[in-house]
């Protein structure tokens, strides 16, 4: 980054601008409340954050990660045996994605490995799920079974277990189709500590693959395009990477390495790297040229008039590690399949604070901010 560019009167102002409370001036819901975005931003913090505010919610991270005391009475006497808390990750989502089929998974698929990736970012082992059905009167019985044939192969492909449920039905018209949601429990066995705070200058900015593949899939099979391509939502459970990022953690004797690690759903990259600059109150600079990004998706995104940087994924995570380790952690990523196109993206910097900035293809630099409004609605 050069001096021009940290002590930029813009980019100065932009950072006073991050700094200030969040506040929902809005008098009704709109679509960008759900966006991932700005708008949801506000809205969580502004709202829900205001009035359940608590040590665990205000960390605004995917999941809760908390401690439980583990106590025994000690053999036939009233002792207590104090033993090492364990610590847990709990997370919740709901997926309202039309449509509900399309290609490279459906909307069950969908939320098994959403939530399984959401406890994976903390590092944890996902064990148990949750699972609650919103049903509209009319659907069809074979459509069910086979979004729950979809749940069983993911569950099964994540080593997780769907263990307890709901099911409501609502009226024809009061729904469309089916929503579901999900709860999900998983165990922290390894002593790192991961979090959207922890970024520090120094560090690289590693991205496990494509971007925009889930975002653009679910907008053609939507048929508003009349498109035809082989690109294919990237659905997949990331459980089993984070668990080689962290063994090689281990392996390499670095455990306080691994700092950050977010999978870029709604609002895609630019905004949850946004999450992460604001959180650790660090500048994130990324670089064009090495952003991977699929030529389908390209021209998609240009015929829609989208930044794919904006498009969501629900295969692929971004992890923010000390610089010394990046290039060794790379290497293990690409020996798993849901890794094999990692690779760093960018670095982190000092100043300016909160603030994402990209290298440009022409050398120029600019400020990569939070998706602002609704880009595709219903896309998980």
């Amino acid at each position: 980054m050069t001096e021009e560019f940290t002590a930029s009167p813009l980019f100065a102002r932009v950072e006073r601008a991050r700094r200030r409370k969040a506040k929902i001036r809005e008098t009704n819901i709109t679509l960008a409340h759900g966006s991932g975005g700005k708008a949801m931003h506000e809205l969580v913090e502004g709202l829900f954050l205001e009035y359940l505010r608590n040590p665990l919610l205000e960390m605004l991270e995917d999941q809760a990660v908390f401690e439980v005391p583990q106590t025994y009475s000690s053999g036939s006497t009233d002792t207590a045996v104090q033993h090492p808390a364990t610590r847990l990750a709990f997370t919740t989502d709901s997926f309202v994605v039309d449509p509900i089929f399309f290609p490279g998974g459906d909307i069950g698929k969908l939320a098994v490995n959403g939530t399984v990736n959401d406890l994976a970012m903390s590092g944890a082992r996902p064990l148990y799920l949750s699972a609650g059905f919103i049903l509209e009167e009319g659907f069809a019985i074979e459509d069910l079974k086979r979004i729950l044939q979809s749940m069983r192969e993911a569950s099964n492909e994540a080593g997780i277990q769907i263990v307890t449920g709901d099911t409501k039905v609502v009226q024809k018209g009061s729904a469309d189709k089916l929503f579901i949601n999900t709860a999900g429990i998983g165990i922290i066995e390894s002593p790192i500590r991961i979090s959207a705070a922890q970024a520090k200058p120094g560090d690289k900015v590693i991205l496990s693959g494509t971007i925009g593949d889930h975002g653009t899939t679910i907008m053609i099979a939507r048929g508003e395009l009349e498109l035809e391509t082989d690109i294919e939502s990237d659905c997949a459970p990331l459980g089993g990477l984070v668990n080689d990022m962290l063994d090689e953690a281990v392996r390499a004797n670095s455990l306080d390495a691994l700092h950050c690690l977010r999978d870029p759903t709604r609002g895609g990259v630019a905004t949850t790297l946004n999450e992460i600059a604001l959180s650790s109150e660090v500048c994130i600079q990324i670089y064009e040229d090495r952003i991977p990004v699929r030529e389908e998706v390209k021209g998609a995104c240009e015929i829609l008039g989208l930044d794919p940087l904006y498009v969501a994924n629900e295969g692929k995570l971004i992890a923010i590690v000390a610089g010394e380790f990046a290039e060794s952690l790379v290497a293990r990523m690409k020996e798993n399949q849901y890794g094999r196109d990692a690779c760093i993206i960018g670095e982190v910097k000092a100043e300016p604070k909160g603030i994402v900035a990209m290298v440009t293809g022409f050398g120029g630099t600019r400020i990569v901010d939070m998706l602002a409004g609704e880009q595709l609605p219903r896309i998980c």
